[in-house]
């Protein structure tokens, strides 16, 4: 399938996750709709654009696994987070229950509002390597307390890339009264989702990073029964007593709309190309990688080798030592597109499978790395 991306093809991407790649015939789709734009402002935004953007949303709510106007959508996940983070109330002395694997502008968010409002942010330690759902859950919930306001939980981490069993913590949280936001930037289209299953009240995510929508396309989820909370980050006409959670949240003045109603080509392509079966193949490849890692390293993988665990992204540990060059050089001297980073003290490698990667792919980097760390 690497032909049916841009990529360059003399880079071994293994990057897909920092911030996707389209295919070419969903870049086509966005360039259609961008032309049609041009071709008659006028026209696009006063008499075309609500009737895409409710397809555009259908679309993607059946792919979703939930209505339509539980959805708005927005530039990326970033974006989702700070509606919810500005819409709720907080008290000074309330807390945000979180861990440590959260990613950065997430936490910049939640720590920007406690600064506003008195709120205290708190970061429960999720130790390496993870056993089981039940031993994730247990602990985690253990730093619940009563001044507990809201849990902000990572469906799939950013830095360690693993699969939080999220589905359970929602449901402890609604029992008790505890709103739940989930930043699911890196979980549409690497794992199946059922919005209405998991029952959050909050889920952001990306559209342009696993499901190859073009850059700029996002949305956010809220639960019917907590819409009336969401406030929108820019206040445009039709805002009013009367509006809607998806009516106040969708004009913002002008801006291009043309990533948002590319989406349904996104869908569509995933679909056409058996997506499942490009999902399975994918981790495939990072269970082996991780697996002839561990071999070369001794390192222990920072989870079992299951899809509850990862799925198409994994972060490898790699061996103590100055890697401040190390992702430089891969790119300089091996054309590998790759992050390599600090984490908690320890060093990682974390790999992206996309449907355009291949075993030959794992190959080069392996290669590289025993060239350039003492494994």
């Amino acid at each position: 399938m690497r032909d049916l991306f841009l990529l360059d093809p003399d880079i071994t991407f293994l990057n897909h996750g920092s911030f996707g790649a389209t295919p070419k015939p969903v870049f086509e789709a966005y360039q259609h709709w961008q032309r049609e734009l041009e071709r008659d402002p006028i026209h696009f935004f006063g008499r075309r654009a609500n009737d895409l953007l409710d397809a555009a949303r259908a679309k993607l709510g059946d792919y979703l696994k939930t209505q339509a106007d539980n959805l708005i959508f927005v530039p990326n996940a970033t974006h989702g987070m700070n509606i919810i983070a500005r819409s709720i109330k907080f008290q000074p002395g309330d807390e945000i229950l979180s861990t440590n694997h959260e990613y950065g502008a997430v936490n910049s968010s939640w720590n920007f509002m406690c600064k506003q409002t008195g709120a205290v942010m708190v970061h429960r330690p999720v130790d390496l390597p993870v056993t089981t759902a039940e031993e994730f859950i247990e602990n985690f919930w253990a730093g619940v307390t009563p001044r507990t306001k809201i849990i902000s939980l990572s469906h799939i981490t950013s830095p360690t890339a693993l699969i939080f069993p999220i589905e359970e913590i929602c449901r402890r949280a609604r029992e008790a009264g505890i709103l739940t936001f989930i930043d699911g930037a890196h979980a549409p289209g690497q794992i199946d989702l059922d919005l209405e299953a998991i029952g959050a009240d909050f889920y952001t995510g990306n559209c342009h990073k696993w499901m190859c929508a073009p850059k700029g396309s996002g949305f956010l989820y809220a639960r019917s029964d907590r819409q009336a909370m969401v406030e929108p980050l820019v206040v445009s006409p039709p805002w009013d007593e009367e509006s809607t959670f998806v009516s106040r949240n969708t004009w913002q003045g002008t801006r291009d709309l043309s990533a948002f109603i590319s989406v349904p080509a996104a869908i569509d392509f995933m679909q056409e190309n058996n997506w499942g079966e490009v999902q399975k193949r994918c981790h495939a490849l990072a269970s082996d990688l991780r697996g002839r890692m561990a071999d070369m390293t001794g390192l222990t993988p920072r989870s079992p080798d299951s899809e509850e665990w990862f799925g198409q992204m994994i972060a490898i540990p790699l061996p103590e030592g100055d890697i401040s060059d190390l992702g430089k050089r891969l790119w300089e001297d091996y054309k590998i597109e790759v992050p390599i980073y600090p984490w908690q003290g320890n060093n990682q490698v974390r790999v992206s499978f996309q449907a355009y990667n291949t075993i030959e792919d794992s190959n080069r980097l392996v290669q590289a790395l025993t060239a350039l760390v003492p494994l």
